[in-house]
C-alpha cells in the first residue's frame, strides 16, 4: 500500500540557506548551473521554491530570470526524502505558474548529468545544442595581438555598461549577460580586456583562475565589428598574458553550432577535449483569459 507523504512548495528564505547548503554538498541528485553567482545567492529572488516535508527542506529549484525573460535553471537538488520525479514535478510546476504569472519567460538549462537529462525531456524541454569543450596547452604565441585603429587594453568597471551592450548585440537573447553579472564576472576576472576603435567599445574577454590555469569565461564582439581579427587579437592577448605569468593550460566552451568560434579557437591551438553538454530550453508563456498561453495543458478553470 502506497503511503502517503505530506509536504508543502513555498518560496526559499534565508532561514533555509544552510539545509540547501547541506542538500549541495551530501546529496546525489545535485544540478548547479555553470553561473558567477553561488546558487545560494540567489535566495529570496523568484522563483526559487523548496519541498518542505516534516519541517525539513527536501528539494530545492531556483530559476530567476536574469536577464529578464531568460530563467536559467541556476539550482535543482534533492535528498533522499522524496523521489526523484516526484521532487522535480511538483517544483517544476510551481516554477511554472510563478514564471507565468510574471510574464513569458524562456527556461534553459545546461544538464551536466544523464538523470537530469532525463527529467528534462519528460518535462518537455527541447534539446537546442551542445557545449563542446576545448582546451589549450601550449605557451607564448609567435605573433602578438595587433590591429590597426583599435587598442586592446585592460577593462576598468566603468567599461561595464558598454561592454554590456556588447554583449547584447553579440549574443541570442539566451545567452545575453545582464549588467548585474557581468559586473560580478568582472570582480571574479583573472584577466579582463577590451577592444575599441574610434567608434568605440567593440569587443570584450573575461578569464578566471582555477587550480589548473585558467578559462576564458567570456568573448564577445559586436556583430558589425566581426570577421577582422578583433577575437583572434583579444585571445592572443590573453594567451600571451597567461605565458607571462607560468600558466599554460587555457580552456574555453562553446556552443556546437557557433562555427566561427570554433574554428577560431582551433587556429589558436585549442583541441576539443571530447566533453559535451546539452542545452535545454522550455518556452513559459503568461496567462491568457484563464489559460497557458501556450496552451499546453489546462488551467482548470475552463470549460
Amino acid at each position: 500500500m502506497a503511503v502517503k507523504v505530506d509536504f508543502r512548495v513555498r518560496p526559499a528564505g534565508s532561514i533555509d540557506q544552510r539545509q540547501i547548503a547541506n542538500l549541495i554538498h551530501f546529496e546525489s541528485y545535485v544540478h548547479r548551473h555553470l553561473d558567477w553567482r553561488n546558487p545560494l545567492d540567489w535566495i529570496g529572488v523568484p522563483p526559487y521554491l523548496v519541498v518542505e516535508q516534516d519541517g525539513r527542506v527536501a528539494a530545492a529549484l531556483a530559476c530567476p530570470p536574469d536577464p529578464p525573460q531568460v530563467a536559467w535553471i541556476r539550482l535543482f537538488v534533492n535528498s533522499d526524502k522524496l523521489p526523484l520525479k516526484e521532487a522535480w514535478d511538483i517544483l517544476w510546476a510551481a516554477a511554472q505558474a510563478g514564471l507565468r504569472r510574471n510574464g513569458n519567460a524562456r527556461v534553459a538549462v545546461i544538464a551536466m548529468k544523464d538523470w537530469f537529462c532525463g527529467l528534462l525531456k519528460d518535462s518537455g524541454f527541447t534539446l537546442r545544442q551542445q557545449i563542446v569543450m576545448f582546451e589549450r596547452r601550449e605557451g607564448m604565441l609567435a605573433h602578438e595581438a595587433r590591429l590597426l585603429g583599435i587598442e586592446i587594453r585592460p577593462m576598468t568597471i566603468r567599461d561595464l555598461p558598454a561592454v554590456a551592450a556588447v554583449d547584447a548585440a553579440a549574443f541570442d537573447p539566451l545567452w545575453h549577460n545582464s549588467l548585474p553579472a557581468l559586473n560580478r564576472a568582472y570582480q571574479q576576472a583573472m584577466l579582463s580586456t577590451v577592444a575599441e576603435s574610434a567608434q568605440g567599445l567593440i569587443g570584450y574577454l573575461i578569464s578566471t583562475q582555477n587550480p589548473y590555469g585558467a578559462h576564458l569565461a567570456r568573448l564577445a564582439v559586436r556583430p558589425e565589428a566581426q570577421g577582422q581579427g578583433v577575437g583572434k587579437a583579444l585571445v592572443i592577448e590573453l594567451i600571451q598574458g597567461l605565458a607571462r605569468r607560468g600558466a599554460a593550460r587555457l580552456t574555453v566552451n562553446t556552443q556546437d553550432d557557433n562555427f566561427p568560434s570554433m574554428a577560431l579557437y582551433k587556429r589558436l591551438g585549442f583541441i576539443a577535449t571530447g566533453e559535451r553538454y546539452p542545452v535545454f530550453d522550455f518556452p513559459v508563456q503568461r496567462y491568457r483569459g484563464g489559460c497557458y498561453g501556450d496552451m499546453s495543458q489546462e488551467c482548470g478553470d475552463c470549460p
